[in-house]
């Protein structure tokens, strides 16, 4: 039989098994490796390179050393899912390099880092000094996590003590310039509904390539024609103007009367009005 026939046919055997074996390891195997999982994918690769090209090597004893990596391989992610000390020694443990704003240059020499290489990883979380870090950790797949201290941590609505209404997922109501009624149904509304909203935005529906619902019930879309520019949704902002004018002509009221009783009753609307401007504003502003 010509080489060529018996390099091909090895190939496609050995392509398969390895398929099959890293099917069988599972999505750990093309993501961030162990150092044990590291040494393992390197050898099956040489394996299976070795027995392809080595016309003279027994085919059988490749196919098995790769089986055998790769059993191997299972076994160890197995034996870390029960043992913790286990695992520590197969995949390491987490090293903290940066405490309350301080490098511990120790850690970096154990881990055989350089300050340029944790500087690096540090600029890709947006982080330029270390001064701002409380708390860094090296992990052991190579990445870093960081814990801003809390004067440079950014504000969030909790922080303000402001409720925020729950997030939804979106929903994809047309697609290709097609209708998906179930994902319309998911989100409440209609195909009238969509077809009212399609026009306040100056777009018919063949013209759509992709249009979605969001969490507040407001239509966003995507044209084809990238050139010409769609407005987007007003129907939250014009709300919020039409409450707070409302409770300014309240006011406003209240100053013009002289009934006392009137002047009162303005007042309390404009307050209550007030605060149910401060209730919707989560929802409202964009």
């Amino acid at each position: 039989m010509p080489g060529w026939v018996i390099i091909l046919s090895r190939s496609i055997i050995f392509l398969i098994l390895l398929l099959l074996t890293t099917k069988m390891l599972g999505k750990k195997q093309i993501s961030e490796l162990s150092f044990f999982e590291y040494v393992s994918g390197i050898t099956i690769g040489s394996i299976a390179g070795e027995a392809i090209t080595g016309l003279e090597s027994n085919l059988f004893h490749g196919a098995l050393a790769i089986i055998f990596f790769g059993v191997a391989t299972l076994l160890v992610d197995i034996l870390s899912l029960k043992s913790k000390s286990f695992r520590d020694m197969v995949e390491g443990r987490g090293t903290v390099i940066i405490k309350d704003g301080k490098i511990l240059e120790e850690n970096i020499k154990k881990e055989k880092y350089t300050i340029d290489e944790v500087s690096a990883l540090l600029r890709q979380k947006d982080i330029f000094r270390f001064a701002d870090v409380e708390f860094a950790v090296l992990e052991p797949r190579g990445t870093l996590s960081t814990l801003l201290k809390k004067e440079n941590r950014p504000l969030t609505p909790k922080d303000l003590q402001m409720k925020m209404p729950n997030e939804k997922e979106p929903q994809t109501v047309i697609m290709d310039g097609k209708i998906l009624d179930e994902a319309l149904r998911s989100s409440g509304k209609s195909r009238l509904w969509l077809q009212m909203e399609l026009e306040k935005l100056n777009a018919t529906l063949d013209n759509v390539f992709l249009g979605q619902v969001d969490s507040y019930g407001g239509l966003t879309i995507d044209i084809y024609d990238d050139k010409l520019k769609v407005p987007s949704p007003q129907q939250r902002p014009l709300l919020m103007a039409m409450l707070k004018k409302t409770q300014a002509d309240l006011e406003s009221f209240s100053l013009e009367t002289e009934c006392e009783k009137t002047k009162a009753m303005y007042k309390r609307n404009a307050k209550i009005m007030q605060e149910t401007i401060k209730k919707l504003a989560p929802y409202l502003n964009d």
